[in-house]
């Protein structure tokens, strides 16, 4: 029997902009310590041994096509390669990505049983997670559909709950109701009767038990996801389930798909189970929640980059690129990026949702990408522009090579600062090393290589009437872009 665990990473995370923003969203983030969400979210099972000796496998991953290669690089960052990545077409919501996820596992092991985990939470206490795993894989084993349910801390209004039923021994109980997000007063009397959990929607299930039951539940979109992953294309790790059938696939969630019906009362079921889980957990939400979980000072303050604050107190401030000095503030939050910078009363966060569509509404790309953008060949940050020049700082990694493509808009001038980089230029191939400078006129076909074992350090100056990024033909790309 495998166990696998199975990572939903959809989602962008508005409410932590401006660091998390459309193209690169908060999963990705390193908000705690040295890795990403996403990363953590992968190390906190790996090589570990539950039952039986058998230890966890490598992990499914579900994500959204535009993060391919930022996800499979950060699990290769880890140590994780070779492991299957479904690409969601489009967002669909999370049962039909978990559907997804059960089809590639029990086409590996009909018995598989799945830890299911939303790549963009924190849990500080990883042994009080796996104790808590342990238990959750051996109910699943037995066709249990096991949540396991956050202890609460407070009354929390943006969280649903989980209503406990009988208990089962061992620290499990029947889930007696699931409830959607309740308002302040009935939130306090939730926590004051102890009968409660927050859902922090992790499960463990086997694969075969969730196709039965979401063919039970919800036929439409058991069907649709059967017919878009039997039609799936696969290229290295990236399986692409066929866009044409997941697109007409209904958006649901595990819970409202097939959790609360379940575990309703009407039906009277034990089927559907949850375990406690008390592990210092946070979906960070918004900013306060970072600031909530972050390592203070002595005045209450969490300084994340280079931060000096004086007379100052109770406040998140995190720098990305420049020094940031506070003074006299309270119960702030400040977040600076290379190219917006967020001052908040940590009381209004909920308005940051309006700054972002404000950005949205006149056009502007803050709220997409940041100004550093990522790449499967490594990277490249705009570091000045105006009008009819660009410049950017640009790294490509040992062995990458960017696509062979040609301007019909712009010239480049490539330097090499570090490294050593293979030109194709037209029909020439040669090399350049550092302090060396090569000219690509407009309208040439072209290609950067880095043949070499250190990373590749240029900058790039672009002169041109045009200087989008979408003004690129490509003839051939590693990467399988076609634009």
């Amino acid at each position: 029997m495998k166990i696998i665990p199975v990572i939903l990473s959809g989602g962008s995370g508005t409410r932590l902009w401006p660091l998390s923003r459309e193209q690169y969203p908060k999963q990705l983030l390193k908000l705690v310590g040295d890795f990403s969400m996403l990363q953590a979210t992968a190390l906190r099972l790996k090589d570990v041994t539950l039952i039986d000796g058998e230890k966890v496998s490598d992990p499914i991953l579900v994500g959204n096509e535009e993060y391919r290669f930022l996800m499979a690089e950060q699990m290769r960052q880890i140590g994780i390669q070779n492991f299957p990545l479904i690409l969601e077409p489009c967002g669909r919501n999370t049962a039909p990505a978990l559907t997804l996820a059960a089809l590639k596992a029990q086409f590996d092991d009909p018995d598989a049983v799945m830890i299911v985990m939303p790549a963009d939470h924190i849990i500080q206490d990883e042994q009080a997670f796996q104790d808590a795993i342990r238990l959750g894989v051996e109910l699943a084993e037995t066709g249990k559909l096991v949540t396991f349910g956050i202890q609460p801390t407070a009354p929390e209004t943006g969280y649903g709950y989980i209503r406990l039923g009988q208990s089962l021994g061992d620290h499990a109980f029947q889930v007696a109701q699931f409830i959607e997000k309740p308002n302040r007063v009935t939130a306090e009397q939730y926590l004051a009767s102890g009968e409660f959990l927050w859902n922090g929607g992790i499960f463990a299930i086997k694969a075969s038990v969730w196709l039965d039951k979401i063919q039970q539940c919800r036929p439409d979109i058991a069907d649709a996801t059967a017919q878009a992953f039997n039609r799936r294309t696969q290229d290295n790790d990236f399986i692409r389930p066929a866009s044409d059938h997941f697109s007409v696939c209904p958006s649901e969630s595990i819970d409202y798909a097939i959790m609360e019906k379940l575990a309703s009362e009407q039906s009277n079921t034990s089927d559907v189970v949850v375990v406690p889980l008390a592990a210092n957990w946070s979906d960070v939400g918004a900013w306060d929640a970072l600031w909530e979980i972050g390592e203070k000072d002595e005045q209450g303050n969490v300084l994340m980059g280079d931060v000096i604050a004086v007379d100052t107190c109770d406040s998140l401030v995190l720098s990305s690129k420049r020094l940031v000095a506070c003074v006299g503030l309270s119960d702030v939050i400040i977040v600076e990026t290379s190219d917006a910078i967020l001052v908040a009363d940590k009381a209004h966060l909920q308005k940051i949702k309006d700054v972002v569509a404000q950005i949205k509404a006149a056009g502007r790309t803050e709220t997409d990408a940041h100004r550093k953008i990522n790449r499967p060949w490594g990277w490249y940050d705009c570091i000045d522009d105006g009008d009819r020049f660009q410049v950017k700082h640009i790294m490509v990694n040992p062995g990458a090579s960017l696509s062979l493509q040609l301007h019909h808009h712009r010239a480049e001038h490539w330097v090499v600062v570090r490294g050593t980089a293979q030109v194709t230029r037209g029909e020439e191939v040669f090399l350049i090393s550092e302090n060396q400078s090569t000219f690509i006129p407009l309208g040439t076909i072209h290609r950067l290589e880095n043949p070499g074992k250190v990373t590749l350090e240029m900058i790039e100056i672009q002169s041109g009437a045009y200087l989008s990024e979408d003004d690129i033909v490509r003839f051939q790309d590693n990467y399988g872009r076609n634009a």
